[in-house]
Protein backbone atom coordinates (compact mmCIF):
# COMPACT_ATOMS: atom_id res chain seq x y z
CA UNK A 1 0.00 0.00 0.00
CA UNK A 2 1.23 3.55 -1.25
CA UNK A 3 1.10 6.31 1.57
CA UNK A 4 0.58 9.92 -0.25
CA UNK A 5 3.53 11.78 1.10
CA UNK A 6 1.43 14.13 3.25
CA UNK A 7 0.38 11.23 5.07
CA UNK A 8 3.44 9.98 5.32
CA UNK A 9 5.06 13.28 6.78
CA UNK A 10 2.46 13.45 9.04
CA UNK A 11 3.22 10.66 10.35
CA UNK A 12 6.85 10.99 10.96
CA UNK A 13 6.40 14.53 12.68
CA UNK A 14 5.23 14.22 16.01
CA UNK A 15 2.73 16.88 17.03
CA UNK A 16 4.33 19.24 19.14
CA UNK A 17 1.22 21.17 20.48
CA UNK A 18 -0.30 17.71 22.37
CA UNK A 19 3.34 16.97 23.58
CA UNK A 20 4.17 20.64 24.66
CA UNK A 21 0.72 20.72 26.50
CA UNK A 22 1.22 17.81 28.30
CA UNK A 23 4.81 18.72 29.22
CA UNK A 24 3.28 22.35 30.68
CA UNK A 25 0.49 20.00 32.39
CA UNK A 26 2.99 18.01 34.44
CA UNK A 27 4.95 20.28 35.31
CA UNK A 28 2.05 23.01 36.60
CA UNK A 29 1.00 20.00 38.64
CA UNK A 30 5.17 19.40 40.18
CA UNK A 31 4.76 23.40 40.91
CA UNK A 32 1.88 22.99 42.47
CA UNK A 33 3.00 20.13 44.47
CA UNK A 34 6.19 21.30 45.50
CA UNK A 35 4.66 24.85 46.65
CA UNK A 36 2.20 22.43 48.71
CA UNK A 37 5.06 20.58 50.31
CA UNK A 38 6.58 23.76 51.18
CA UNK A 39 4.09 25.29 52.75
CA UNK A 40 3.15 22.02 55.09
CA UNK A 41 6.76 22.46 56.12
CA UNK A 42 6.23 26.40 56.79
CA UNK A 43 3.60 25.30 58.96
CA UNK A 44 3.37 24.31 62.88
CA UNK A 45 1.89 21.26 63.58
CA UNK A 46 -0.96 22.35 65.28
CA UNK A 47 -1.62 24.72 62.20
CA UNK A 48 -1.71 21.53 60.46
CA UNK A 49 -4.01 19.17 62.71
CA UNK A 50 -6.62 22.16 63.59
CA UNK A 51 -6.26 24.45 60.92
CA UNK A 52 -5.13 28.36 60.27
CA UNK A 53 -6.91 29.63 63.49
CA UNK A 54 -5.19 28.12 66.27
CA UNK A 55 -5.43 30.90 68.67
CA UNK A 56 -3.64 33.62 69.84
CA UNK A 57 -1.56 31.94 72.63
CA UNK A 58 -0.36 29.35 70.31
CA UNK A 59 1.71 32.21 68.50
CA UNK A 60 3.35 33.74 70.74
CA UNK A 61 5.17 31.24 73.01
CA UNK A 62 6.79 27.52 72.19
CA UNK A 63 5.39 24.94 72.26
CA UNK A 64 7.28 23.50 75.80
CA UNK A 65 5.95 27.23 77.15
CA UNK A 66 2.59 26.36 76.53
CA UNK A 67 3.01 22.97 77.63
CA UNK A 68 4.81 24.25 81.09
CA UNK A 69 2.30 27.25 81.45
CA UNK A 70 -0.38 24.53 81.07
CA UNK A 71 0.71 22.21 83.40
CA UNK A 72 1.21 24.61 86.02
CA UNK A 73 -1.93 25.83 86.32
CA UNK A 74 -3.74 22.66 85.98
CA UNK A 75 -1.42 21.16 88.48
CA UNK A 76 -2.84 24.06 90.63
CA UNK A 77 -6.42 23.88 90.09
CA UNK A 78 -6.17 20.00 90.47
CA UNK A 79 -4.82 20.66 93.96
CA UNK A 80 -7.03 23.07 95.03
CA UNK A 81 -9.80 21.45 93.89
CA UNK A 82 -8.60 18.20 95.88
CA UNK A 83 -8.50 20.04 98.94
CA UNK A 84 -11.97 22.21 98.30
CA UNK A 85 -13.43 18.77 97.61
CA UNK A 86 -12.13 17.08 101.02
CA UNK A 87 -13.47 19.98 102.93
CA UNK A 88 -16.91 19.85 101.07
CA UNK A 89 -17.20 16.38 101.51
CA UNK A 90 -16.14 16.47 105.17
CA UNK A 91 -18.78 18.97 106.01
CA UNK A 92 -21.53 17.79 103.98
CA UNK A 93 -20.89 14.40 105.16
CA UNK A 94 -20.42 15.76 109.00
CA UNK A 95 -24.09 17.59 108.40
CA UNK A 96 -25.74 14.55 107.38
CA UNK A 97 -24.67 12.43 110.54
CA UNK A 98 -25.57 15.31 112.82
CA UNK A 99 -29.08 15.56 111.48
CA UNK A 100 -29.18 11.73 112.05
CA UNK A 101 -28.10 12.26 115.39
CA UNK A 102 -30.10 14.82 116.28
CA UNK A 103 -33.49 12.79 114.55
CA UNK A 104 -32.32 9.75 116.65
CA UNK A 105 -32.54 11.66 119.63
CA UNK A 106 -35.78 13.02 119.51
CA UNK A 107 -34.42 16.72 118.79
CA UNK A 108 -35.82 17.03 115.13
CA UNK A 109 -39.10 15.42 114.18
CA UNK A 110 -38.69 14.91 110.01
CA UNK A 111 -42.09 15.07 107.85
CA UNK A 112 -40.88 12.50 105.32
CA UNK A 113 -44.41 12.76 103.03
CA UNK A 114 -43.33 16.58 102.96
CA UNK A 115 -40.18 15.58 101.89
CA UNK A 116 -41.46 13.26 99.05
CA UNK A 117 -43.59 15.74 97.71
CA UNK A 118 -40.51 18.49 97.85
CA UNK A 119 -38.54 15.90 96.25
CA UNK A 120 -41.28 15.32 93.59
CA UNK A 121 -41.81 19.24 93.06
CA UNK A 122 -38.00 20.26 92.54
CA UNK A 123 -37.91 17.38 90.02
CA UNK A 124 -40.30 18.82 87.97
CA UNK A 125 -38.92 21.90 88.03
CA UNK A 126 -35.60 20.79 86.94
CA UNK A 127 -36.80 18.84 84.10
CA UNK A 128 -39.00 21.97 82.69
CA UNK A 129 -35.49 23.80 83.01
CA UNK A 130 -33.98 21.65 81.31
CA UNK A 131 -36.14 21.34 78.26
CA UNK A 132 -35.67 25.32 78.24
CA UNK A 133 -31.87 25.30 78.81
CA UNK A 134 -31.01 23.24 75.48
CA UNK A 135 -29.63 26.01 73.58
CA UNK A 136 -28.06 27.92 75.67
CA UNK A 137 -25.94 24.54 76.63
CA UNK A 138 -25.34 24.22 73.03
CA UNK A 139 -23.99 27.45 72.26
CA UNK A 140 -21.25 26.45 75.85
CA UNK A 141 -20.36 23.18 74.31
CA UNK A 142 -19.64 25.18 70.71
CA UNK A 143 -17.98 27.59 72.21
CA UNK A 144 -15.87 25.41 74.55
CA UNK A 145 -15.27 22.90 71.65
CA UNK A 146 -13.47 25.88 69.92
CA UNK A 147 -11.59 27.45 72.74
CA UNK A 148 -9.86 23.63 73.54
CA UNK A 149 -9.09 23.52 69.07
CA UNK A 150 -7.67 27.36 69.38
CA UNK A 151 -5.38 26.88 72.44
CA UNK A 152 -5.19 22.54 72.17
CA UNK A 153 -1.29 22.67 73.84
CA UNK A 154 -2.30 24.95 76.63
CA UNK A 155 -5.24 22.51 77.53
CA UNK A 156 -3.63 19.23 76.95
CA UNK A 157 -1.09 20.82 79.52
CA UNK A 158 -3.77 22.13 82.30
CA UNK A 159 -5.48 18.82 81.42
CA UNK A 160 -2.60 16.36 82.30
CA UNK A 161 -1.35 19.34 85.47
CA UNK A 162 -5.01 19.25 86.60
CA UNK A 163 -5.19 15.09 86.69
CA UNK A 164 -1.61 15.52 88.08
CA UNK A 165 -2.60 17.88 90.93
CA UNK A 166 -5.72 15.79 92.31
CA UNK A 167 -3.61 12.72 92.46
CA UNK A 168 -1.15 14.81 94.83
Amino acid sequence: MQMTPDVQAAEDKPEPKMANRDKDLEEEIYDKVVDLTEYAKRQRWWNRLFGKNSGPVAEKYSVATQIALGGVSGWCAGYLFQKVGKVAATAVGGGLLLLQIANNSGYIQVDWKRVEKDVNKAKKQLKKSTNQAGPELNTFVEKSTEFVKKNIVVTSGFIGGFLLGLAS
